[in-house]
């Protein structure tokens, strides 16, 4: 016969480990696959030109750069001195220079900004995920017809 206490903790045990893994797969399922780390293409060298942190804060999708990537031959510019904001003369590593995008449909997020430091100009911003190892990122003016895309790689 078996012992009633022991069955009841066994039952107990079993519940909360299933619901542990089930908050677990919750989670995973809830982290989108645009967040990480992503490198930038120019698009005039093809060459990697620096790499983006995208995470979220505050229900929005931001954009921080994390190391810039000189292509030979190249004199790096580390500060964004052309921005007109409050980001001028500011280093560009750890600089947010994209904000305000939202999940516009599952792996497309819009409705932000995006600064390019070299001319310090800021554009909307749209980014479509493409696959899970690359990014469509066109910044634009008025309407994405009247923009430029690039590419980024995982």
């Amino acid at each position: 016969m078996t012992n009633p206490s022991l069955v009841i903790a066994k039952l107990i045990q079993y519940t909360v480990l299933s619901a542990f893994l089930l908050m677990g797969c919750a989670y995973a399922q809830s982290i989108d696959p645009i967040f990480g780390v992503w490198k930038t293409i120019d698009e005039k060298t093809n060459q990697p030109s620096s790499l983006i942190r995208l995470e979220e804060r505050n229900g929005e999708l931001i954009g921080i750069v994390t190391e810039l990537i000189p292509s030979p031959g190249e004199t790096l510019v580390t500060h964004c001195n052309l921005c007109k904001d409050e980001r001028k003369g500011k280093p560009i590593i750890g600089m947010t220079i994209m904000k305000g995008l939202k999940k516009s449909s599952p792996g497309v997020w819009s409705g932000g900004e995006i600064l390019d430091p070299e001319d310090g100009e800021i554009y909307k911003v749209k980014i479509t995920m493409i696959n899970d190892k690359s990014l469509e990122v066109r910044g634009y003016i008025g309407i994405p017809l009247l923009g430029r895309t690039q590419t980024w790689i995982r």
